[in-house]
C-alpha cells in the first residue's frame, strides 16, 4: 500500500500562499508609492505651472506698460531757440515740461534749458535730476574741452569724439561720469557752436534711453 506525504503538500501550499501574500502586498506598497509619487508631481507640477503662467503675465503686463509709456512719448514736441544763439531745434517727448530761459544774460548761459517728465523741477534746487539740460555758454569750445580733459585726467570722465547725426561735420565729444563731487553720473556732449559751446546732457541713467534714441538724433542747430 502506498502513503502518499501530505504534509510535504500543506508545507508548499502555505508557502505559495506566503509567496502570494507577499507579492500582493509587494504590487499594493508599489502601487500606492507610485500613486502618490504622481500626485506629488502632478501637485508640484500645477504649482510651478502656476508660478509660471503667473510671471509670464507679470512680463507681459511690464512689456505692455512699457510699450504704452513710450508711445505716449510721440510725437515729439519742439523747441526753436532764436537765430542769434544758434537757432536751436530741440526735439523732445511730449509727455515731458520745459523751461528755457533764451534771454541776453551777460556773463551766463545765453540758452539755459531744463527738461523734465511731467512738471519741471525746482531749477535753484541742487537735489532736482532734469531728464535733459541744454545749455549755450559764453566760452569757447577749445576752453570747455580742456576743462573736461581736466577732469578725464583725475578718472572721473570717459570722453570720446562725438557728432550730432544731422550735423556730422560738426565734431565735439561725449563725455560720461562725475562732472560735480559727489553727482550722479552725468551723460553729456559739448559741440563747439560759432564762438560758444553747445552742452547737452542728462543726468543718471534712467532718461539715457531718450537721451540717446530721441534727443541727439533729433538734435540741430545752426552752425
Amino acid at each position: 500500500m502506498i502513503k502518499h506525504n501530505q504534509n510535504g503538500a500543506v508545507n508548499g501550499l502555505v508557502v505559495s500562499l506566503i509567496l502570494a501574500t507577499l507579492l500582493l502586498l509587494g504590487a499594493l506598497a508599489f502601487g500606492a508609492w507610485a500613486y502618490t509619487s504622481r500626485q506629488d508631481y502632478k501637485d508640484n507640477s500645477d504649482a510651478k505651472a502656476k508660478v509660471a503662467a503667473t510671471a509670464a503675465k507679470e512680463k507681459e503686463s511690464i512689456a505692455k506698460t512699457q510699450q504704452f509709456a513710450e508711445e505716449a512719448k510721440k510725437p515729439l514736441k519742439t523747441y526753436n531757440g532764436p537765430e542769434a544763439y544758434g537757432s536751436l531745434v530741440i526735439m523732445y517727448p511730449k509727455t515731458w515740461s520745459a523751461y528755457v530761459d533764451d534771454s541776453t544774460k551777460s556773463g551766463s548761459a545765453q540758452v539755459d534749458g531744463y527738461f523734465a517728465p511731467g512738471a519741471v523741477p525746482s531749477i535753484t534746487d541742487p537735489t532736482s535730476v532734469f531728464a535733459l539740460r541744454v545749455q549755450v555758454v559764453p566760452q569757447a569750445y577749445a576752453q570747455s574741452l580742456q576743462s573736461l580733459l581736466g577732469q578725464q585726467k583725475s578718472g572721473k570722465l570717459a570722453i570720446t569724439a562725438y557728432a550730432l547725426p544731422k550735423l556730422p561735420n560738426i565734431v565735439g565729444v561725449k563725455a560720461v561720469g562725475q562732472l560735480k563731487e559727489g553727482a550722479t553720473t552725468t551723460t553729456m556732449v559739448i559741440l563747439p557752436l560759432r564762438s560758444t559751446t553747445l552742452k547737452i546732457s542728462t543726468e543718471g541713467n534712467q532718461y539715457l534711453g531718450d537721451f540717446n534714441n530721441s534727443i541727439l538724433p533729433n538734435f540741430s542747430f545752426s552752425p
